[in-house]
């Protein structure tokens, strides 16, 4: 699918790569993301406000899934993510964007409120290694990841244990 906007596709995808920058950089230079995620949440702002959740329609599947990272990241502004969160079930709804994120960034506006996590995409380092943070219904977990396309638990958990191990 060609997006309808390509310009803002572009800046989409360069924004993911500023995201991603401090993240995969060891040591990881926590300032640097603050500022990045502060910088690219204060554009989605304003690409949201000109032409809502930017779909696939709007700017093509990848930049979309940059859009989801860049609001995924949001952190620091929590009321933004639960906004984006009401436009994305939209999104997904209308087959404009991928549930696996929204199911990602609702377990991260879950946890943000001090709820247990749905999908249980979101982990911590603990003694005893990688763990999830904590998940209503955890013996349902398998079902709802697989609703929405997301592999097992502990699939992703190898992976992500995987992964934190290199750095």
């Amino acid at each position: 699918m060609h997006p309808n906007h390509p310009d803002l596709a572009a800046e989409l995808l360069r924004r993911r790569e500023l995201d991603q920058a401090p993240r995969l950089r060891q040591p990881m230079d926590a300032r640097e993301m603050m500022a990045v995620d502060t910088g690219n949440t204060a554009f989605l702002k304003s690409v949201i406000e000109a032409h809502g959740w930017p779909g696939y329609r709007l700017v093509g599947e990848e930049a979309s899934s940059a859009a989801w990272l860049i609001a995924q990241h949001a952190d620091l502004d929590p009321a933004f993510q639960h906004q984006v969160l009401i436009l994305l079930a939209a999104a997904v709804e209308a087959g404009d964007a991928a549930p696996d994120h929204l199911a990602l960034l609702t377990d991260r506006c879950r946890l943000a409120d001090g709820r247990p996590q749905v999908y249980g995409s979101q982990f911590a380092r603990t003694p005893d290694g990688l763990q999830p943070r904590p998940i209503e219904d955890p013996d349902g977990v398998d079902d709802r990841r697989r609703s929405v396309g997301l592999q097992p638990i502990a699939e992703y958990a190898a992976l992500l244990e995987a992964t934190w191990a290199e750095t």
